[in-house]
């Protein structure tokens, strides 16, 4: 039959070390970052290749929605995760504690922060191909 601490220990959550939680606060970040870069590099090839300066980008506006509409999801999902570690348990607001639980939270409230970031930059980014008319 088994103790009392040993049956706990069966339900206690596994303890993750806090330097493989800090590659979540990059995710976001990434996302947005080979966002920008598909969109211009993409906008460059495709005005290199233009046959006159004026020509409309309607393909390379349905690619920059496409990509941005995956970019969005990716954060959105990233958003949500973070806000659900930051929100884990009844701790008090804020996080200043120095126990693994509070750094966790701590992290999840970074992370989710930058993901908002990250989606405001995203659609900034695909803000210009809006305005945008033709190459030039």
């Amino acid at each position: 039959m088994t103790t009392p601490t040993e049956s706990s220990k069966t339900y206690e959550r596994r303890s993750i070390p806090i330097s493989s939680r800090l590659w979540w606060l990059t995710i976001a970040p990434t996302v947005w970052a080979i966002h920008f870069l598909a969109c211009y590099l993409a906008t460059a090839i495709y005005c290199a290749k233009a046959s006159s300066p004026e020509e409309s980008m309607p393909m390379l506006r349905i690619a920059v929605a496409i990509l941005t509409g995956l970019a969005i999801v990716m954060i959105t999902f990233v958003a949500f995760i973070s806000f659900r570690q930051h929100r884990m348990g009844a701790a008090p607001l804020p996080h200043d504690f120095d126990s693994q639980d509070d750094q966790q939270r701590f992290l999840g409230f970074a992370a989710f922060l930058l993901s908002l970031l990250s989606i405001i930059a995203t659609l900034f980014t695909a803000s210009v191909f809006v305005f945008l008319g033709a190459c030039h």
